[in-house]
């Protein structure tokens, strides 16, 4: 996992035998300027474009979306909403995992270096190249577990 850059992108794009659009950039570079914690949707991301004055294409988004999910430079989640998510992919120490009420889809985000490390370990005893490794748990919050308690 590294940082990716526009330079990098374009780099590995090539390499790749595709081009650096302008659209792959600016959605690169929303993914490096979003709150740490924040994941986008398809949806959302062509929302924000088109606020920002962007015309891009919703399936140009999902196209993109796809590609730097599949180069290792954005995660994709399956969270509560039962749509995907996005986030970049940032490597250790800002490595992380979710934990989702699948009731409010409250999403807590915590760090634990021995699942990392497993992925990192397996994957390398296999030959592989390691791009993600991320845990999704899914579970009733404190607040939902209450709503359901009777009285």
């Amino acid at each position: 996992m590294s940082i990716y850059t526009a330079g990098s992108l374009k780099a590995e794009l090539n390499e790749r035998g595709w081009r650096l659009t302008p659209q792959r950039e600016i959605i690169l570079q929303i993914f490096q300027n979003l709150t740490r914690g924040k994941h986008l949707s398809a949806e959302d991301l062509y929302n924000l474009l088109q606020t920002e004055g962007e015309q891009i294409s919703l399936s140009t988004i999902y196209r993109t979306l796809k590609l730097m999910a599949r180069m290792g430079i954005l995660r994709e989640l399956e969270l509560a909403e039962g749509h995907k998510h996005y986030e970049l992919n940032q490597p250790y120490p800002y490595h992380h995992h979710h934990l989702i009420c699948v009731r409010c889809n409250k999403t807590i985000e915590f760090k634990n270096d021995s699942i990392l490390k497993t992925g990192s370990k397996t994957a390398k005893k296999e030959g592989y190249h390691l791009l993600d490794c991320q845990l999704t748990i899914h579970a009733v919050c404190p607040g939902c577990q209450r709503a359901l308690m009777p009285l």
